[in-house]
């Protein structure tokens, strides 16, 4: 079991406000993390999870029970993924009795390729939370950000089912999404860090100058720039003044080791993202062949997309092969 004492918040007298809860004045805070115990902990408005996420959960002896019934009440035909998928909603239905919000349940990676498997798979996710009495209002489907994604997505949120566009690295990426009308994205900010620093690039010197957190500011001002109505959630930090860099942006997901660290944190938290007075007329859409070109152009945003797609695929078939190991015992 997790050791409690790594979340205890620094008490501080009541005049102090923590850098938490000042951010929360600014944006909205979202619990990367599939774990129950630390969403209590923090009250994030939403709350994400992603197949990695799920892995970890699935391993902890606090969640045997539903695992077990995620196995009791799989089809036969495919029982491991329906398994994967009973357990995703079952931990979501879980963190939804915490947060006054949306939980993002993520789509099988390996269909990111394939829009009508994608939408499937989807449609399947909202039944088992309505069949657990949750209505579409409490969830988002995450969809990595695929040409064939982004399609999926758009006819989606056409059916009311609202989509958290994920492994968002590009700027082509977040102009697509913009222009399918999806719910939310979830650009990436640690992970084009990490990209840079591989490569021998030095360590930005001020978080202002991280490539990842410029990357989501441009899309944030692109968006507001033009009046779009997608919701901007910064995603993947490496640190907290990743996190501090990025107040005002939409929506902000962090772990609960940096939520931990901004709850026992003092000091001022301005906002750093201001949206301009007035709008101007949005450019045309992409095509599909512009906006292939303009993603692979961006090497890194290329890297990272299918390495994002490859690991997650992993952690899937970890899961499944972990549903398995219980089963056959």
């Amino acid at each position: 079991m997790r050791d409690n004492r790594r979340f205890r918040r620094t008490r501080r007298p009541p005049s102090v406000t923590s850098r938490l809860d000042q951010l929360r004045q600014h944006s909205t805070v979202v619990a990367d993390t599939g774990d129950i115990e630390a969403i209590a902990r923090y009250a994030p408005m939403d709350a994400t999870t992603n197949p990695s996420l799920l892995l970890k959960a699935a391993a902890l002896p606090a969640y045997a029970p539903l695992v077990q019934a995620a196995l009791a009440q799989a089809g036969a035909e495919d029982r491991l993924g329906d398994a994967c998928d009973r357990l995703a909603v079952a931990i979501g239905a879980e963190i939804l009795k915490l947060i006054p919000g949306r939980v993002s349940t993520e789509v099988d990676a390996r269909l990111s390729f394939d829009t009508e498997a994608t939408i499937a798979k989807a449609r399947r996710l909202v039944q088992l939370y309505a069949d657990a009495g949750i209505g579409t209002e409490r969830l988002l489907i995450k969809i990595a950000a695929t040409w064939e994604g982004i399609r999926a997505a758009e006819r989606l949120e056409r059916e009311g089912i609202a989509c958290n566009l994920t492994l968002l690295f590009s700027f082509a990426q977040a102009r697509a999404c913009a222009d399918a009308g999806v719910f939310l994205i979830s650009p990436f900010v640690g992970r084009i860090l990490d990209w840079h620093l591989a490569r021998g690039l030095p360590a930005p010197a001020t978080p202002e100058e991280d490539p990842g957190v410029q990357s989501v500011r441009r899309i944030w001002q692109h968006y507001k720039q033009h009046g779009y109505r997608t919701v901007v959630m910064g995603a993947s930090f490496r640190n907290t003044g990743q996190v501090l860099a990025l107040a005002g942006c939409d929506r902000l997901t962090i772990a609960p080791e940096l939520l931990e660290q901004l709850a026992g944190d003092e000091g001022e938290v301005p906002v750093a993202l201001r949206a301009p007075e007035t709008t101007t007329p949005a450019p045309p859409a992409l095509a599909e062949a512009d906006f292939r070109w303009q993603h692979n152009e961006d090497a890194m945003a290329s890297d990272k997309l299918a390495e994002g797609i490859r690991k997650f695929a992993a952690d899937q078939r970890a899961l499944e092969a972990l549903l398995a190991a219980r089963l056959a015992s």
